[in-house]
């Protein structure tokens, strides 16, 4: 069974389903035919995104390391970047993250400790607030594109000074082309939800850096939403049109239905799970300690 995990806004009735290889937000909606209320799905950006050409940087490494071993770097990568998000999130709220408080870890389904890799990657995040001194404006929003057909999450929107970022959090060593088009599809949607976004940067903050002394590398980016997210969807159309999230129903108990002249009583849960009753001569032998007969050849 694919793992499942569900989110839910229910402030605007909104909700993401992710499983191992799909990701979907959901929103209210009314069926044009019959007038009644149901859920609409639309793919989530960094679904769309990973459709982005990465460079042959990236090739080259998937070939070095192999899928296999790569897909495990990349759920690791993913864990520890959703942790790195929460806490970054209570920051933000006012709240004091310590070393040995516990955040939702994806890949385990359970709280966990952060690790010092990311513990030092909220400390650079620190460092980053105290040099860049933002003013926060919005923080992990759901925003939405019914135009364009694509929902995403904003880590964050703030004011530097007097200019206004949409940004982005990283805990990659590099700036790949696909988080350019995930951050210029959160400010096609912005801008399509009624929010001013004429003359917003884009930037990515990379956490943990280990490539200056800082550790944390803040970039800015170009609006890249016509050269690179719509082609990406062309692609990831081409092959997921149509998709939603896979739905199963399950019965609350399961039994079998007995045959109506059978004398076979069914078992109570204490029954069921003891240990079962020696039925022949010899078991009740061998219970007792009297060696079992031996067969003549």
């Amino acid at each position: 069974m694919k793992k499942e995990i569900v989110e839910v806004d229910e402030a605007k009735g909104i909700f993401k389903v992710t499983t191992t290889d799909e990701r979907f937000y959901s929103i209210p909606s009314t069926n044009p035919v019959t007038g009644l209320p149901e859920y609409k799905y639309i793919p989530s950006v960094t679904w769309i995104t990973g459709y982005v050409y990465k460079g042959i940087g990236f090739y080259k490494w998937l070939a070095e390391k192999g899928w296999d071993e790569a897909e495990a770097i990349k759920l690791e990568a993913g864990d520890k970047g959703s942790k790195i998000h929460q806490a970054i999130e209570n920051l933000i709220l006012g709240a004091t993250v310590k070393l040995n408080d516990k955040f939702y870890s994806p890949n385990s389904d359970s709280e966990e400790e952060l690790k010092p890799e990311e513990y030092a990657a909220i400390m650079s995040f620190k460092s980053w607030y105290d040099e860049a001194k933002p003013e926060f404006i919005l923080q992990e929003t759901t925003v939405i594109s019914e135009k364009h057909n694509f929902a995403g999450t904003v880590d964050c929107v703030c004011k530097i000074g007097d200019q206004l970022y949409i940004l982005d959090w990283k805990t990659s060593q590099y700036v790949w082309p696909s988080m350019e088009a995930q951050l210029s599809a959160y400010k096609e949607a912005l801008k399509e939800m009624g929010r001013k976004v004429d003359g917003v940067k884009l930037a990515i903050l990379q956490l943990g850096y280990r490539k200056n002394k800082k550790n944390f590398k803040f970039t800015e980016v170009e609006d890249q939403f016509e050269n690179l997210f719509l082609p990406a969807q062309k692609f990831w159309e081409k092959d997921n049109k149509g998709k939603s999230p896979k739905q199963m129903e399950y019965p609350l108990e399961i039994k079998l239905k007995n045959d109506p002249e059978s004398k076979v009583e069914p078992k109570t849960t204490s029954e069921a799970t003891s240990t079962p009753k020696p039925t022949s001569e010899v078991q009740k032998s061998a219970k007792k300690g009297v060696p079992r007969p031996v067969k003549s050849k």
